[in-house]
């Protein structure tokens, strides 16, 4: 799956306006293996000062939707949808949250300004999973705040103080059931998000226990670059 386009349009621009791409795809377009992705025109030297960081770009991020993707179509037909998460590239956290959303996948928070989410350590300072979220609603009332989770028993206090949403952390199948089947008879029910060490073969079975998200650091981590070349003619 192609993206990346802009980026290795800018590339070129920065280095000389005179430079033209001819694109023959689009971002978010799957393509065969072999396929001519653009033609570029101009002075020999700009191309090639160019040539490895356009392709960097186009190679990472191509392969950021393509993995995205394959992930995106494991939970296909269910209500689960898919996200990525912080754990980015530094720099290119922007880019690569764009590339899963080429891929079909839906975007986490893109910092911490939008959207709280109140891990252990958090917890941990702040002495209990209630304590943490009334700090935090009282300093950010606007924000919708998350909890993580580690067990059924922290799900019934998340429940109960309110939380937007509720990450089941390395939840086991069996108790991601009895979670999904908690909240939804709790008065206030929360969104539900799987996360941790989740892989692509366990996607669908995750998915089927009617969670509503689940968070797949792989998408932007353990990145493959696709394998592009630029040969002259």
């Amino acid at each position: 799956m192609v993206c990346g386009t802009a980026w290795v349009d800018e590339t070129f621009r920065q280095l000389e306006p005179a430079v033209q791409l001819h694109w023959q795809v689009r971002d978010g377009q799957s393509v065969p293996a072999g396929a001519v992705l653009f033609s570029v025109q101009g002075p020999a030297r700009a191309i090639l000062t160019g040539e490895r960081t356009a392709l960097n770009f186009l190679q990472l991020l191509s392969g950021t939707a393509t993995v995205t993707q394959r992930h995106v179509a494991a939970v296909a037909g269910t209500q689960c949808r898919v996200l990525d998460t912080r754990k980015t590239l530094p720099g290119l956290r922007t880019a690569q949250k764009y590339a899963v959303a080429c891929g079909g996948g839906s975007n986490h928070r893109i910092g911490l300004h939008d959207l709280i989410l109140l891990k252990e350590n958090h917890v941990a300072a702040a002495g209990s999973i209630g304590a943490a979220v009334r700090q935090a609603r009282s300093q950010f009332p606007g924000l919708r705040v998350e909890v993580e989770t580690e067990n059924l028993a922290q799900l019934d206090e998340a429940l109960a103080v309110g939380a937007d949403i509720i990450m089941l952390d390395d939840f086991s199948l069996e108790d991601m059931r009895r979670a999904v089947a908690v909240n939804r008879a709790s008065a206030r029910p929360a969104k539900l998000e799987a996360s941790g060490g989740v892989s692509l073969d366990a996607l669908r079975e995750i998915a089927a226990t009617g969670v509503d998200f689940v968070s797949v650091g792989a998408l932007t981590k353990h990145v493959r670059a696709i394998d592009l070349s630029m040969r002259f003619e």
